[in-house]
């Protein structure tokens, strides 16, 4: 299962962090996207808006200001679910994913993982 984190740091103590290295522990396909690129441990933060072949899941680590400017990204991407994260919830997204057939979660992925409902 592919997925895509959002907001990604490479600052050990950030959630967005801890979610990436749980997501590969749990072997998981991640993709970290942040706001620079950069290499990380043993994985990477990529930036921009690529193109994410067989997403199933974006879990999302910005507020939901940050958020506007991944709106038609999300569409476009198409995944069975966005996951947004303590914090990153907002209603005016999930009410478009929504309406465009994207299921939707206020939860926290890292507790998801920990209890085996990811």
């Amino acid at each position: 299962m592919k997925t895509l984190v959002i907001g990604a740091s490479h600052n050990p103590a950030r959630y967005s962090y801890m979610a990436v290295k749980m997501l590969k522990q749990y072997k998981h396909e991640v993709v970290a996207l942040g706001r620079r690129a950069r290499g990380v441990e043993d994985w990477e933060i990529i930036d921009g808006t690529p193109d994410i072949p067989n997403l199933d899941t974006i879990t999302v680590y910005l507020n939901a200001d940050n958020q506007k400017e991944y709106y038609d990204y999300f569409l476009k991407l198409n995944p069975r679910r966005i996951i947004f994260n303590p914090g990153a919830e907002n209603p005016e997204l999930v009410a478009l994913l929504n309406k465009n057939g994207i299921e939707t979660e206020n939860a926290c992925t890292l507790v998801m993982l920990r209890s085996n409902q990811f």
